[in-house]
């Protein structure tokens, strides 16, 4: 749904909806719904509420697929944005990081459903917090089964000598 900035009346307009946005990499399993608060004041546009759904992702840990619920509080702030030159570097000031921009008198309630949807999914997904994830060795999901393989942990800084003690042991 796109949000006409001209057409938000003095008093503010509420809005509830649903969308299902398409995010590459992101299987979303139902559509998110938005409960937003929208105000104007002269060109700034402040948007509140709510944006809550569900997302299905892979653990990174045992690789199975598992559903997770997102709820996210959003509070943004848009200003319009001027055109510029591509040649033309700007940079921005402080206050301005934590500040989006519409263009063409438009915002797109997608890109703020779609926006909130990415902030929200974790770096590395987990399934649960002790997931065992699956062993190194035998590829067992170590949730299910224990297997019987013995993973040597080694530091890693120490890796390329033991290599190359092999060697010289190999070697004579």
């Amino acid at each position: 749904m796109k949000i006409e900035v001209f057409e938000i009346p003095e008093e503010g307009l509420n809005i509830e909806l649903e969308e299902t946005p398409k995010i590459d990499g992101v299987k979303i399993t139902q559509p998110f719904k938005a409960i937003l608060r929208i105000e104007k004041n002269g060109q700034e546009v402040f948007v509140k509420g709510v944006v809550s759904g569900e997302v299905e992702l892979q653990c990174s840990r045992c690789l199975k697929d598992y559903k997770m619920p997102i709820r996210s509080l959003i509070e943004l702030s848009y200003h319009p944005i001027e055109e510029l030159n591509k040649e033309e570097l700007v940079e921005l000031k402080r206050d301005e990081m934590e500040v989006d921009f519409y263009r063409e008198g438009l915002i797109d309630t997608e890109d703020i459903i779609r926006d909130q949807i990415l902030l929200s999914i974790p770096m590395k997904p987990l399934c649960s917090e002790d997931c065992k994830g699956i062993c190194p060795v035998c590829g067992t999901d170590l949730n299910e089964f224990s297997c019987g393989c013995t993973v040597k942990e080694i530091d890693p800084r120490m890796a390329v000598l033991q290599s190359l003690l092999r060697r010289m042991k190999k070697n004579g």
